[in-house]
């Protein structure tokens, strides 16, 4: 499977790759007309960057005009894994690849297939997540599968993502800014970091709707229960009167963002008019990322 999906990469086609978040949508990041097919494929906006998926912090710097001693460091400390580092983007990286800014968000993904991969594509590729813009992100081959035609991406199936909620991204700075909330939180990285401001249009998952199902989903709180109608119900306590459909979400952060996106994906297959989601109110990086993520969903 990896010699087809390395022949398709080098005719500029479109490969689904697992990692340890979601499964991205990958393409040569240095090809422009495999970039445009990515864009046109997931009818993504121009104005969404694309994140750059690398084999290792050596393919790192050859995507990227700067890379300080800060980004060394926060590599070495976190890659492979669930951290975006934002820097300033080499000549010869496609404008399209950064929404046409000047900075673009690199990270080496924490998935043996897909490292396997980009060692033997031997360049970078780009890897929004692999569904159509602004829905639901995939967590399995399957999910990629319901969304895409064999001859548009080809899948390489390395069973459901762990993580299940895409990586923080971070604008190395300085300023150091976090653009987009995740598994890795401010606390972690070793630096003093913001958590609003930076450029606009540096990162992706920053769309005001975004994650979000098909059919009507509101963020409730319990409270709020009963709504009207044929409801699936996602909640990590089960209220009464009964749902139409119940989805019971885990009570641990981790358990719950490996969860969300298959919940969502199974609330918007059941039939039911309208989705509630009770929001969550537990502290902590992971539950205020998942709370990114659901506001997004319902917006």
């Amino acid at each position: 499977m990896i010699q087809a999906a390395l022949e398709r990469l080098k005719q500029g086609g479109l490969v689904a790759f697992p990692t340890e978040t979601v499964y991205g949508l990958g393409a040569d990041a240095l090809n422009p007309e495999a970039i445009a097919r990515v864009f046109a494929v997931k009818g993504r906006p121009a104005s969404n960057p694309l994140i750059v998926h690398v084999a290792d912090a050596s393919m790192a710097r050859q995507v990227v005009a700067e890379w300080p001693p800060e980004a060394e460091r926060l590599a070495r400390a976190f890659w492979p894994g669930p951290l975006t580092l934002v820097l300033p983007r080499a000549p010869h990286v496609p404008p399209d690849v950064t929404a046409g800014g000047d900075l673009v968000a690199v990270r080496q993904p924490d998935h043996p297939l897909t490292l396997e991969l980009l060692r033997a594509y031997g360049k970078p590729l780009v890897g929004p997540s692999a569904n159509r813009s602004g829905g639901v992100s995939p967590t399995t081959a399957a999910h990629v599968r319901s969304e895409f035609r064999e001859d548009e991406v080809l899948v390489l199936d390395g069973g459901p993502c762990r993580g299940g909620i895409e990586s923080t991204v971070l604008l190395v700075g300085p300023p150091a800014v976090i653009l987009r909330p995740g598994l890795i939180g401010p606390d972690e990285l070793g630096l003093e970091v913001a958590t609003e401001g930076g450029p606009s249009g540096a990162s992706p998952g920053q769309l005001d709707k975004h994650y979000a199902p098909r059919t009507r989903t509101v963020g409730i709180q319990a409270e709020d229960w009963p709504l009207e109608g044929r409801v699936a119900l996602m909640s990590q306590h089960d209220l009464d009167p009964p749902a139409a459909v119940f989805l019971s979400m885990p009570a641990d952060p981790h358990g719950y963002a490996e969860q969300l996106y298959a919940r969502l994906r199974e609330a918007d297959a059941s039939g039911c008019d309208l989705i509630a989601i009770v929001v969550p109110t537990q502290s902590g990086h992971v539950w205020d990322a998942l709370r990114d993520r659901l506001r997004r969903a319902t917006s």
